[in-house]
């Protein structure tokens, strides 16, 4: 069952049918309701005019022997004060429902028996015999809900009861009926029509749903095709079709395909990323390689300083990948409270030419060591264009904590200001890998600034260099902002 109704066409299709379905119902409901409420007041008006037809040819004196008692074949009885039965339909066998069981008449009393036995009736039938005139009928009446036998033919009707006083023969009570049998069988063949009727619609209205909902579904469906084709052919060029209809479903898949150009784009770089890897890589161990293979045949040559140097320069470009591997991984950083202006002067520490200026108290919260690690790259990049000398300043902006690193060298063309922070790129193609590094420093640096919700840009110094300005949220607006 959960496979049966685990599709969205087949939940949408069930929805839409038990909705419509439940909206029939009480539609349906409500008609037999009223069409049983409409037809139950017509049999009520009916009874009513026929019992108000007898009882005004008693009020005009008319005997009981000359009424119309049997119109319609509609059962009628006429009673006294006494409750006696004094004049009913001819063919009337049996009825209840008008408190007087009695389907023969009675010969009447006298009118003044007739008043002595007030005592015994209603005192609500009291007040409206007082209230009626010789001659009178009474306005109000009384409706009852019963069943007769007429000529061996038993049926249920609505009873009319009026009250009506004569001269003669004190107050009298008709009481007509009017078959219920149209009643019973309109509302029957109604409900006989639902239950027919019901059942179709809703098949129809599921089959369309199915069908509209199949059509809805089909660019989700051509979407799902391709996705599965660029998994299995594993070409993240490709690109799902994006319909032109279908506002939600069109939304849908240039969705798909923006995730699909970041997720080229990422394993694009990831690619070119392993590939300048290893290209970095295949130097230094090379080197290493041929070194030791020379110093294994002829030790009196082995290049001992060389041989460091060149292990010295793979440490350091594998403890870079590594960190680059980390950060792309979403490494969050630590959450420490650090003194820019103090690891400031430990990066300066041991690198000549090298002045620190720096506020106090300018903290922010992070990795010591990578935070360190960014101020290591930004000096070791600035030494190394500086002509002469390297400023290093720490100061608070407002809620930022401001690290400006300047040199006085040539600087930083302004159509390369954001390309020397992609990985392994050189300004300077000539420049040996010994002395430039595998141009990963400024991508690191700047990859630890984002992730530590600061920024790393290039401008022109003041002397006339780069000036790198490091960015970061201050201790107290990072840590609000966190919370």
């Amino acid at each position: 069952m959960s496979r049966l109704f685990g599709s969205v066409r087949a939940r949408a299709t069930l929805a839409a049918t038990l909705v419509v379905a439940v909206a029939l119902v009480a539609a349906g409901t409500a008609v037999l309701l009223s069409l049983r409420s409409n037809l139950l007041g017509e049999a009520g008006t009916q009874a009513e005019r026929s019992a108000r037809q007898v009882a005004t040819e008693l009020a005009v004196g008319t005997a009981y022997a000359d009424l119309s008692l049997d119109v319609d074949d509609r059962p009628v009885q006429v009673v006294d004060e006494n409750g006696v039965l004094v004049a009913a339909s001819e063919d009337l066998e049996r009825i209840s429902g008008t408190g007087v069981d009695a389907v023969k008449p009675q010969p009447s009393a006298s009118p003044s028996a007739a008043d002595g036995a007030d005592d015994d009736a209603d005192d609500e039938e009291d007040e409206a015999r007082e209230s009626l005139d010789p001659g009178e009928v009474g306005g109000r009446i009384t409706v009852s809900d019963g069943s007769a036998t007429i000529d061996g033919d038993t049926e249920d009707y609505r009873f009319a009861a009026v009250p009506v006083k004569t001269d003669d023969r004190g107050t009298l009570t008709v009481y007509a009926g009017a078959p219920l049998s149209a009643e019973h069988g309109a509302v029957n063949t109604a409900l006989t029509v639902m239950l027919i009727g019901f059942p179709l619609l809703l098949a129809v209205v599921a089959w369309v749903t199915w069908l509209v909902t199949r059509r809805a579904l089909r660019p989700v469906e051509g979407i799902r095709r391709e996705m599965a084709a660029i998994t299995a052919s594993e070409d993240l060029a490709r690109r799902v079709p994006v319909p032109g209809t279908h506002y939600e479903v069109a939304r849908l898949a240039t969705t798909t395909n923006e995730t699909l150009a970041a997720l080229e784009a990422s394993v694009e770089r990831q690619r070119g990323f392993v590939a300048d890897a290893s290209h970095e890589l295949r130097s230094p161990i090379a080197s290493l390689r041929t070194q030791l293979e020379v110093a294994a045949a002829h030790p009196e040559l082995l290049d001992l300083e060389g041989a460091v140097a060149d292990t010295v320069r793979l440490q350091r470009l594998a403890a870079d990948l590594l960190l680059l591997a980390r950060l792309d991984a979403g490494e969050r950083p630590a959450d420490a409270r650090i003194d820019l202006a103090a690891l400031a002067r430990e990066a300066a520490e041991g690198r000549a030419g090298v002045s620190v200026r720096g506020e106090d108290a300018v903290r922010v919260a992070g990795s010591r060591g990578q935070l360190g690690r960014v101020l290591a790259n930004l000096l070791d990049n600035a030494l190394r264009h500086a002509r002469s000398a390297v400023h290093v300043s720490v100061r608070r902006d407002g809620d930022t904590a401001v690290v400006a690193v300047a040199d006085d060298g040539e600087g930083v063309p302004a159509a390369d200001r954001e390309r020397i922070f992609e990985r392994f790129v050189r300004l300077d193609a000539a420049r040996s890998r010994d002395d430039g590094g595998a141009g990963l420093g400024l991508a690191i640096a700047r990859d630890v600034a984002v992730r530590h919700g600061g920024t790393l840009t290039v401008h022109d110094a003041p002397a006339g260099g780069a000036l790198f300005e490091l960015r970061l949220p201050g201790a107290r607006a990072r840590t609000a902002r966190d919370g």
